[in-house]
């Protein structure tokens, strides 16, 4: 680093710009990295994996073990680096804003489930039950650069599905694959999976909307709610 440039150490800087520097002063084009390196590099940032991934819009690439074989799951390679977001000029490059109400309008809208995978937030993934969904917003095309932040231009994901689908150059599963899924289903489970083709959303029922909405709240808010639940059965 020369005298005067910004150093990514610095903690006054955005989590976003700091990421660039990293990447930049200690990765490098064409070079391999650790997600749990950059954690440990900038730590107190609970979203530094999602100001990573703000950099794409900006012209950088960077790709996972899903683009490129070589790599591990736990590994991301620095294609390119892209936009200095760390100049003025360029500090809001490729940044979408989205209001606290238009997100909210989202959530509501899709139920509080991931419209990928349908996951409501803090359950456990079936294929990885050490790991539970966290909800965050992502655009319906995820490769469109510079669209639009209103409610029809987002999406519910969680943010495995959206770091998948962010930089996924293909499904992760062939058509054939899919259907041999579909064609396991009980015929009661067939119908209802083609009405939610039909209506493009999982249709809820009143009990998995309360409890989606129960998952949003904080830990301690949730322990009080299941106790007056609880209360109000055994009276």
């Amino acid at each position: 680093m020369l005298d005067g440039e910004l150093d990514w150490r610095d903690e006054r800087l955005g989590a976003r710009v700091r990421v660039a520097l990293w990447l930049r002063d200690e990765v490098g084009e064409g070079e391999t990295f650790k997600k749990q390196a950059l954690r440990a590099a900038i730590p107190g940032s609970e979203q530094v994996d999602r100001r990573m991934r703000d950099l794409r819009p900006a012209g950088w690439v960077i790709k996972t073990y899903r683009d490129k074989a070589s790599l591990k799951a736990d590994e991301l390679f620095l294609e390119k680096i892209g936009l200095p977001v760390w100049d003025q000029e360029h500090r809001a490059a490729g940044l979408r804003q989205i209001s606290s109400r238009t997100r909210r309008h989202v959530y509501e809208r899709d139920g509080h489930m991931c419209r990928r995978c349908g996951m409501g937030a803090g359950e456990r993934y079936p294929d990885d039950p050490g790991s539970r969904a966290r909800l965050t917003l992502g655009h319906v095309n995820p490769h469109k650069s510079g669209g639009g932040a209103g409610p029809a231009d987002l999406i519910t994901e969680c943010a495995r599905c959206n770091e998948s689908v962010g930089h996924l150059t293909g499904p992760q599963m062939t058509q054939e694959q899919v259907w041999d899924r579909i064609r396991e289903l009980p015929l009661r489970h067939k119908k209802e999976l083609l009405s939610w083709m039909t209506a493009d959303s999982r249709t809820q029922t009143a009990t998995e909307r309360a409890w989606c909405l129960y998952r949003q709240l904080p830990a301690e808010l949730r322990d009080g709610l299941k106790r007056d639940l609880e209360e109000l059965l055994e009276s």
